[in-house]
């Protein structure tokens, strides 16, 4: 029987903090720090920010209303849209309504399963090709080797492996450009136009300008073909539908929505998961066999997946406790009634998978580690909206068969080769931006599978 395990997570007060918590110090730095040990058993909290009225809503059945079924109902909010509009314009994750179903069009069949599967011999040459470098190591940073991975798929799969997007450079500038998001806040919601007011934003912006610009070449120099990679289809699919100039830029938003939110969502599923499976090593051993088993009939295979029923509930209990994304929400287009409250037009509400995913009248033994949770047996039980790693309804995450295809097949590699161990003594500390990150990366010993 596995030992339980309860991986580390913020400490909880009896009261959530102050407001203005949100935008200084550790709340403002830390999205998932600050919450309350009541929030984790409530099913709703009204919050009034500066004058802007924010529910967090947690019950399922509310969560299922709002993404799904008066989805019409909720829109991107305005303040989300300044925060994240340097970095991603008007693409796919912030438009609305028929700017947003035609892109949504537009990308869908690049992410259906026939073409997905046909990306596992990408995913696995991604996986054995950073291994090369892991020879005569023995501690390596598994945040910074998953993002290296990541990005370097993304740009193979969807950008026809250009080099100006693999690079060190590119890592650190994303980085700064995602943790300098979550302290924009403050301006977003006083409708001030971004300040570099610490070196944490101005690097971010840095991170931002380096994003566009790079991508903005990479979009310039591709005319558009219908049988091209992923970048060539976009441009030729949006020039058919849009004038010359709202085309170009369409491309670019959507260039940099996928080469940001691609990569680093499973970058940060895959830290996490070879971090549970650190501490636990036995189950460790179990996934390993289970991988090497698998891989025995072939990497190249695009059944891999299907292969990996155990590492599968590993990973899916990993962005339960670690949900890549731990927030997103949605402005009240008009009134609604949620867990029993009154929602005004304008209002925001805030779902955070982060909470539900670990709240107790949710899961048994919410903050410990259990992968049986997703035995099929067990999951008829859940909620469809009690588990949200990639958000819900028409909005679903379009990329969400792409990335789960890709964290499985380079965890196996992974796993069949290596064994992954405990390097530091101090506990792990979980950093919430856009994305939930460790705290300074993630240092593992790497020992190789004889």
């Amino acid at each position: 029987m596995t030992t339980r395990f309860v991986p580390p997570h913020p400490p909880r007060g009896p009261a959530p903090v102050p407001v203005w918590r949100g935008f200084f110090g550790e709340r403002a730095r830390n999205a998932v720090y600050g919450w309350s040990a009541p929030m984790f058993e409530n099913w709703h909290i009204r919050r009034n920010i500066l004058g802007i009225v924010v529910h967090v809503v947690t019950h399922p059945d509310a969560v299922q209303r709002v993404l799904q079924t008066n989805a019409a109902n909720y829109a991107k909010p305005d303040i989300v849209k300044r925060v994240i509009a340097p970095m991603i314009g008007r693409g796919l994750l912030s438009s609305d309504e028929d700017l947003w179903r035609e892109q949504r069009r537009i990308v869908a069949a690049s992410f259906a399963p026939p073409a997905v599967d046909a990306l596992i011999p990408d995913f696995a040459r991604a996986a054995a090709s950073r291994t090369e470098g892991w020879e005569g190591a023995s501690v390596r940073d598994m945040a910074a080797e998953s993002t290296a991975t990541t990005m370097g798929v993304i740009a193979d799969t969807l950008f026809g492996g250009d080099p100006r997007l693999k690079t060190e450079a590119a890592m650190a500038h994303i980085a700064a450009a995602l943790k300098a998001a979550a302290e924009a806040r403050l301006s977003a919601v006083l409708r001030l136009p971004p300040i570099g007011w610490n070196r944490t934003v101005r690097a971010g912006q840095r991170g931002q300008v380096f994003l566009r610009s790079t991508l903005a070449e990479l979009v310039g120099e591709r005319p558009g073909r219908a049988d091209g990679d992923f970048l060539d289809r976009l441009v030729h699919a949006l020039k058919d539908r849009f004038s010359e100039e709202e085309a170009a830029a369409l491309a670019l938003d959507n260039a940099a929505t996928f080469y940001l939110a691609g990569h680093e969502t499973t970058a940060n599923a895959l830290t996490w998961t070879v971090y549970l499976l650190s501490e636990q090593p036995e189950l460790q051993s179990e996934a390993a066999e289970e991988a090497h088993e698998a891989l025995t009939s072939g990497s190249d295979d695009p059944a891999l997946p299907d292969r990996l029923p155990l590492l599968r509930r590993i990973l899916e209990e990993s962005m339960r406790l670690y949900p890549p994304v731990p927030r997103f929400d949605r402005q009240a287009l008009g009134s609604d009634t949620l867990a029993d409250a009154a929602i005004a037009p304008g209002d925001i509400v805030s779902i955070w998978p982060w909470i539900i995913h670990r709240h107790k009248k949710l899961w048994d033994d919410a903050d410990a580690f259990d992968a049986d949770r997703f035995l099929p047996e067990r999951k008829i039980g859940l909620h469809r909206f009690q588990y949200v790693p990639f958000g819900g309804g028409p909005r679903v995450c379009v990329g969400a068969r792409f990335a789960s295809a890709e964290a499985l097949t380079i965890l196996a590699h992974w796993l069949a080769g290596w064994r992954f161990e405990r390097a530091r003594a101090r506990p792990v500390r979980v950093v919430g931006t856009v994305t939930l990150r460790p705290e300074n990366g993630l240092p593992l010993r790497l020992v190789k599978r004889s």
